[in-house]
């Protein structure tokens, strides 16, 4: 599976675990130290850790693992190590600090929405 096919298939994972705000953004024109971020938003510290949970198992199912997970203590900010995708779980406020968006806003972003949204 290529980068950009694995980035949309754990963005539809973040989908079936409920997840707001999921945007994928393409870095290959920005950097060379990744392909893509996957990020959402999660409304609670347990939804953090489903989200991701549910990424780490479905992903193993096609021979993708994760080479470093982090935060996974506190659950503000889940980060999953995928390579060529970085995922990035967050509490909203979490999220508005950090604003990943803004600091890579050059990059061309697509926002993932539910068909029924």
């Amino acid at each position: 599976m290529d980068s950009k096919e694995l980035a949309f298939k754990i963005a539809d994972l973040m989908l079936q675990k409920k997840a707001s705000r999921i945007v994928v953004m393409d870095l290959n024109n920005l950097t060379n130290v990744t392909d893509y971020f996957v990020i959402c938003s999660a409304s609670s510290d347990t939804q953090v850790k489903a989200i991701s949970d549910f990424i780490r198992v479905e992903t193993k199912k096609i021979e993708e693992d994760a080479w470093r997970n982090e935060g996974l203590t506190n659950l503000n900010w889940v980060l999953m190590d995928f390579v060529n995708v970085v995922v990035h779980i967050f509490l909203e406020d979490t999220r508005k600090f950090y604003n990943l968006e803004g600091l890579w806003a050059d990059a061309e972003i697509t926002e993932v929405k539910d068909d029924e949204q």
